[in-house]
C-alpha cells in the first residue's frame, strides 16, 4: 500500500511521506525497547535488594519520556503531511481531470468521480494522519518486544514469534476475502450517487407526471443495494477479526504455559515469568488492534488504487517544442476518428479560410459536435491532422490553442455565482468597461436590468435561476469578452423562443464578425449566412459548397433543407 500511496502522491509529497514513515518506525521501535527495561526493573524488585531497582526505574521513565516525545513529533508529522497531501491531491486530481480527453467522461464517470473526490480522497489521504502510525506500531512494536524476549529467553521468544506468521496469514486471508466485498461496496456507492443525481435532475419530469409523492424506485433499489453490500462487508470481515483474536490469545496462552513450565523446572524465576507475561501482553494489545486498522487500510488501499488508475490515465500529450500559429484558418486533413467501436470520421478533409464562416449540417449522430471538439482538441484524431493556422493542433500548447478559440455550446453551463463572475470567465483581467460592452453586444444588459441585484444577481448552480436564452446570452457575452479570432458554435439557438432567438442571433452576429467561424446548424435559417456548408453523412462529407450551390444540385442537402423548412413553409 505504501508504494501505491507514494506513486499517487508523486515526487512532491513522496519524500515527506518517507520521512514520516521512518519517524513512525523509529517511534514504534523506541516503544518496544522501552519495555525491555521492565526486565531489570522487575528482576530487582523481586530480588533480595529492591532498592537496586531505582536506577532502572529512572532509566525506564527516561525511555518512556523519549518515546512520548517521538510519538508526539511523529503524530504531528503525520497530521501535517496528511493535511498537505489532501490539499495538494485535490489540486492534482482537478488538474488531471481537466486534461483528460472528453471521451473519458462517459455516463458512469459522474458518480465515480463524485465518490472519489469526496469520501474517497479523504479516506485515502487520511492514511498518514490516522492509520499509518497505529499500523506501524502494531507491527514494529510487537516485533521489537519479541526481539527483547529472545535476548532474555530464547525459548519464550521463539514461542511468541510463532504467532507472527499465523497473524500474517490471517491478515492476508482477510484482505483477500474483503477485496470482492470492498469492490462491490464501491460499485454500489457509485450507483447510488448516480441515482441521487438522476433523481434530482428528474424532478421536473416526476412532478409533471404527478409522482412527487411516490418513491423513486431506481434510487430506492440502489440504496437497498448499498445496505446489503454493507452487510456483506461486515460478514466478510467477521471471520478474520475472530480468527485474529483467537490466534493472539492462543499464542499468549502458549507463552504463559511455557513460562510456567520453565519456572517450575527451575530454569527461570518468578520475576522473569512475570516480566515475560507483561511483555507478551504488550505484544497482544497492538496485534488485536490490527483487525480494525486493517479494515481501514483496506478501504484506503481500494481508494488509492482507484485514484491511481485515474491519475495513470494518460491526458492529451503536450508538444515538447510547441509551435504558435500565426494565421487563423482551419483544416481537416484526411482525418479518421473513432469513438469506441464506431468510426465517426473516415478520411475527412475540408478547410475554412481565415475570416470565413462554415456551417456544418447533417442528421443526428453524423458527428457535427464531434467536429467542433476535434477542432478544439478535446480529442486527438486516430489518423490525419487537424490544423489551426497551418499548424497541427497537437503541436500547439493547449493554453495557446484555447486562447485562440471561443466556444459557445448548445447546453450552457454557468457556475454558481453572479452574472458578472460568469461573464468574466472569458477574460478575468478585463476592465469594467469591456465587461459592460460585451454584455451590451450580447443583449445581456436587458436581462441584467430586469433581474433583482443586476450584475450581482446569482445565477444558481448550473445557471438554474436563468432561462435557456438568458444563459446563452451570458455565454455569448463571455465569448465576446474573450475576443479571439476563432469561434465555434454548437446549435446555440436550437431550443430558444423567438424573442431569445432573435437576441441571441444578434449577439452571434457581433461575435462572429470578421472571425473564422465553424457553426453546427440545427435551425437551417442560420446556414444562409455561412460562406460554405458541409453536409455530413456516414462518416464522410456528403456534399460541400455554398447554400445556393447545394440547393441547385438538388441532392441530399436540398432534401434535408426542404424537410427542415417544411414546417416553416406550412405555417
Amino acid at each position: 500500500m505504501i508504494r501505491t500511496l507514494l506513486r499517487v502522491l508523486g515526487p512532491e509529497y513522496a519524500q515527506a511521506m518517507r520521512r514520516t514513515v521512518v519517524l513512525m518506525t523509529v517511534t514504534a521501535m523506541a516503544e518496544g525497547l522501552s519495555y525491555a527495561l521492565l526486565v531489570p526493573v522487575l528482576r530487582e524488585l523481586f530480588g533480595s535488594t529492591p532498592d537496586d531497582a531505582v536506577p532502572w526505574l529512572i532509566a525506564f521513565g527516561a525511555a518512556v519520556a523519549v518515546y512520548a516525545v517521538l510519538r508526539y513529533v511523529s503524530d504531528l508529522s503525520g497530521m501535517r503531511v496528511g493535511t498537505k497531501m489532501l490539499h495538494g491531491m485535490y489540486y492534482r486530481l482537478g488538474e488531471h481531470l481537466a486534461r483528460l480527453p472528453i471521451g473519458w467522461y462517459n455516463s458512469g464517470r459522474v458518480g465515480e468521480v463524485s465518490v472519489m473526490a469526496g469520501r474517497g480522497l479523504l479516506r485515502a489521504m487520511g492514511v498518514s494522519a490516522h492509520l499509518l502510525a497505529p499500523f506501524i506500531s502494531a507491527l514494529v512494536t510487537p516485533l521489537t518486544i519479541v526481539a527483547v524476549m529472545i535476548a532474555f529467553n530464547w525459548q519464550l521468544g521463539v514461542a511468541a514469534l510463532i504467532a507472527a506468521p499465523v497473524v500474517a496469514a490471517i491478515q492476508k486471508w482477510t484482505a483477500r476475502s474483503m477485496a470482492d466485498a470492498d469492490a462491490d461496496r464501491h460499485e454500489r456507492d457509485k450507483e447510488a450517487s448516480d441515482r441521487v443525481i438522476e433523481f434530482l435532475r428528474a424532478q421536473p419530469v416526476l412532478r409533471a407526471g404527478g409522482r412527487t409523492g411516490e418513491r423513486f424506485e431506481l434510487l430506492d433499489d440502489s440504496l437497498q443495494e448499498v445496505q446489503r453490500s454493507s452487510r456483506r462487508t461486515v460478514l466478510a470481515m467477521l471471520p478474520g477479526a475472530v480468527g485474529l483474536t483467537v490466534a493472539v490469545q492462543v499464542a499468549f496462552t502458549a507463552v504463559l504455559a511455557l513460562g510456567t513450565s520453565l519456572a517450575l523446572g527451575g530454569s527461570i524465576g518468578a520475576a522473569e515469568v512475570l516480566t515475560i507475561l507483561v511483555l507478551a501482553a504488550r505484544c497482544a494489545d497492538p496485534l488485536l488492534s490490527l483487525s480494525d486498522i486493517g479494515a481501514g487500510l483496506r478501504g484506503a488501499q481500494s481508494e488509492l488504487e482507484r485514484l491511481d488508475k485515474v491519475l495513470s490515465t494518460a491526458p492529451l500529450p503536450e508538444p515538447r517544442e510547441p509551435v504558435r500559429p500565426v494565421d487563423h484558418d482551419l483544416a481537416f486533413e484526411s482525418v479518421t476518428f473513432r469513438h469506441g467501436d464506431r468510426t465517426v470520421f473516415d478520411e475527412v478533409s475540408f478547410s475554412v479560410p481565415q475570416g470565413q464562416r462554415l456551417a456544418v449540417v447533417g442528421l443526428s449522430g453524423a458527428g457535427k459536435s464531434t467536429l467542433l471538439q476535434l477542432l478544439a482538441r478535446f480529442y486527438d484524431v486516430d489518423s490525419g491532422a487537424v490544423r489551426v493556422g497551418g499548424v497541427d493542433v497537437r503541436e500547439i500548447d493547449t493554453e495557446v490553442l484555447m486562447a485562440q478559440i471561443a466556444i459557445v455550446f448548445q447546453d450552457v453551463h454557468l457556475f454558481d455565482g453572479t452574472i458578472e463572475e460568469n461573464v468574466r470567465l472569458g477574460r478575468p483581467d478585463a476592465d469594467d468597461a469591456d465587461v459592460r460592452a460585451a454584455a451590451t453586444a450580447a443583449r445581456l444588459d436587458e436581462v441584467i436590468e430586469r433581474l433583482p441585484g443586476g450584475w450581482e444577481a446569482n445565477v444558481g448552480e448550473g445557471g438554474a435561476l436563468l432561462s435557456g436564452g438568458e444563459r446563452q446570452r451570458v455565454s455569448i457575452a463571455r465569448a465576446l469578452l474573450k475576443n479571439v479570432p476563432i469561434v465555434l458554435l454548437d446549435e446555440v439557438t436550437s431550443a430558444l423562443d423567438p424573442v431569445n432567438e432573435t437576441a441571441v442571433h444578434e449577439g452571434i452576429e457581433r461575435l462572429t464578425a470578421g472571425r473564422t467561424v465553424v457553426m453546427v446548424a440545427h435551425r437551417m435559417r442560420t446556414v444562409r449566412r455561412a460562406d460554405r456548408v458541409l453536409f455530413l453523412e456516414g462518416g464522410h462529407i456528403g456534399e460541400e459548397g455554398s447554400h445556393d450551390e447545394l440547393l441547385a444540385r438538388n441532392g441530399r442537402y436540398a432534401d434535408f433543407w426542404n424537410i427542415s423548412m417544411a414546417p416553416a413553409v406550412s405555417d
